[in-house]
């Protein structure tokens, strides 16, 4: 087992069946969503108090991203575990779960997954012991090692164990997920849309064009960048935390109104003059981009 990861944030949106479960870390500010209530993913907001999180519910309707990725963890502190296993869920990755070597070994190789994510000491085989026994059966499985060993001595040696990537602890989840996605990315999975559509309303990332109809809108660099995050999460709650940090790079609340200013810029730009809105307030819970909603 090694120390559990100092992770700076993250939002969870668990399956039916999951439960909610407060989580324990030494070192983390985090908010996510997870657990279910009678078919609902409950929002949770965690925060640091001590060392013990404390947990916060409302509900709201899970749903996936088109760009799901199928992923394991291998991870024998249940904490860190539970962890990485919400704030995947949450950004729509499925996660399994494996909590010792031997568990992990057989599930990478009965499992078709994208990227293996693999803590490099385990009880029963270690990561290095699992990674090499895939490549020789011919599982080219992307895999992440994770681990509290971060000599260059030690990332090379993990690299040549036939990992793809390795990365110590602790880390960023922001780090990780974009590993993560860069991998599955190299190994074939699903690739990034250049293009967003949301009923008639279109952006392009690459042009930075964004029309409504057949009516070119204009829009400021940051009411872009929350349309483009907000319009890639579309038919999900996105919190206000998953927009401080992904839209203007803040790891805190600044305690301002900076979102609702531009939410409300935004929904002027976008719905007005339409009878179909597609940016709607969730109350108790954050904002969706949706089709279809009156």
């Amino acid at each position: 087992m090694e120390n559990a990861p100092s992770v700076e944030c993250r939002h969870d949106r668990t399956p039916v069946g999951r439960a909610v479960r407060a989580v324990k870390s030494p070192s983390f500010t985090a908010r996510f969503s997870a657990g279910v209530n009678h078919g609902k993913a409950e929002q949770v907001a965690l925060h640091e108090d001590g060392h013990r999180a404390m947990v916060l519910q409302s509900s709201v309707v899970p749903t996936q991203t088109e760009s799901q990725m199928r992923l394991l963890i291998v991870e024998d502190d249940r904490e860190s575990a539970d962890y990485l296993v919400k704030a995947f869920r949450e950004v729509g990755h499925v996660a399994d779960l494996a909590s010792d070597g031997e568990e992990g070994l057989a599930l990478a190789e009965s499992g078709e997954y994208d990227v293996l994510v693999i803590d490099r000491m385990l009880p029963k085989r270690d990561g290095l012991s699992i990674i090499g026994t895939l490549r020789g059966k011919g599982n080219h499985t992307p895999a992440l090692i994770l681990s509290a060993l971060g000599q260059v001595d030690d990332r090379i040696k993990g690299l040549r164990a036939g990992g793809d990537d390795y990365l110590p602890k602790p880390y960023s989840f922001a780090e990780l997920l974009a590993r993560v996605e860069v991998l599955s990315r190299r190994h074939g999975g699903p690739s990034e849309e250049t293009t967003y559509r949301v009923g008639d309303l279109e952006l392009d990332r690459l042009s930075h064009q964004v029309k409504r109809g057949a009516t070119e809108i204009t829009l400021q660099p940051r009411e872009f960048r929350l349309l483009e995050y907000l319009m890639k999460h579309s038919g999900q709650v996105v919190t206000r935390t998953m927009l401080l940090e992904n839209v203007w790079d803040y790891h805190f609340d600044p305690q301002t109104n900076v979102i609702d200013v531009h939410i409300s810029r935004l929904r002027s730009k976008i719905d007005k003059g339409h009878d179909r809105p597609l940016l709607h307030t969730i109350r108790g819970a954050g904002y969706m981009i949706r089709d279809g909603i009156r």
